[in-house]
């Protein structure tokens, strides 16, 4: 039976909160691994990962949404199962093994519905790496991640205002690992937040984004790459920004994802000048 880890602790039945359903906006997180599998998407002893914990928790307690975990695509991302979900969250590396009819309707029909939204964490961006509509519906391919999982960066946060950012404040400091990308197209998305590159203490003479968000069809989209570090799934700002991601979703509120490739452009020239060129 699909599910079996997770049946008995998320079908809960939820209060109506902020205009949203706990019942009617469903989440499926996908935490399967085929590369390389991080410790916060680990299951020891048939226990549930930090991260899917976290997630089934936050929406507990926001009263926001119900969330049914996987680690087995094949059987769970098909077209008659997403029809239950308003959500997908991916933390997940490699080509997942998933139908093409069932990515065809993901991409084409499920995903650009209003309402409907994606939710990428982490190594979200190393998944379907040589799998175009999945890179370009996710904002970007892992390339490497210079700043190791032990390293502290400080991140600026372009929009503070904006409803995913404001728990962050103007400015981040976190131990995580950060990726840098290859596919990345500025032209495409509303980037949120990016490296500071004169505060961290390695230096990269071009941009490296952190999170964005763009639209897809009348859905959206919102990628955060932390995540790596199990401490951060009790990051409150980040769970906050991941709570505030299921409301921008479902109720298409306020927060813009109009590309801003200017902003990219700027942090580009920013970083050449910290890292001295």
């Amino acid at each position: 039976m699909c599910f079996r880890v997770t049946r008995l602790v998320l079908m809960i039945l939820l209060v109506s909160v902020h205009g949203l359903n706990a019942e009617e906006t469903r989440i499926l997180m996908v935490t399967q691994s085929v590369g390389y599998r991080h410790a916060s998407v680990t299951r020891e002893e048939e226990q549930l990962a930090p991260a899917e914990v976290a997630m089934i928790q936050l929406g507990q307690q926001s009263n926001l949404f119900t969330v049914d975990c996987t680690q087995d695509a094949a059987a769970d991302f098909t077209k008659s199962n997403l029809q239950n979900y308003q959500v997908v969250m991916f933390y997940t590396t490699g080509a997942l093994p998933i139908e093409q009819s069932d990515l065809d309707y993901f991409f084409n029909v499920w995903l650009k519905t209003k309402g409907h939204g994606v939710m990428g964490f982490h190594s979200a961006a190393d998944t379907f790496g040589d799998y175009e509509p999945y890179w370009d519906m996710i904002g970007g391919t892992f390339k490497a991640h210079p700043w190791n999982s032990g390293d502290t960066v400080t991140i600026s946060i372009h929009e503070p205002d904006h409803p995913l950012m404001k728990p962050f404040g103007a400015e981040l400091e976190i131990r995580d690992e950060i990726y840098e990308y290859r596919h990345w197209q500025p032209e495409k998305v509303r980037v949120l937040m990016s490296l500071d590159m004169e505060k961290c203490e390695k230096k990269k003479p071009y941009h490296v984004p952190v999170a964005w968000v763009k639209s897809y069809g009348e859905g959206r989209v919102y990628f955060n790459n932390l995540g790596h570090n199990r401490e951060t799934w009790s990051n409150e700002a980040y769970l906050d920004s991941i709570a505030a991601g299921v409301k921008w979703i479902r109720t298409s509120g306020e927060g813009s994802s109009v590309p801003n490739p200017q902003v990219s452009a700027a942090q580009e020239e920013l970083a050449r000048q910290a890292a001295g060129e």
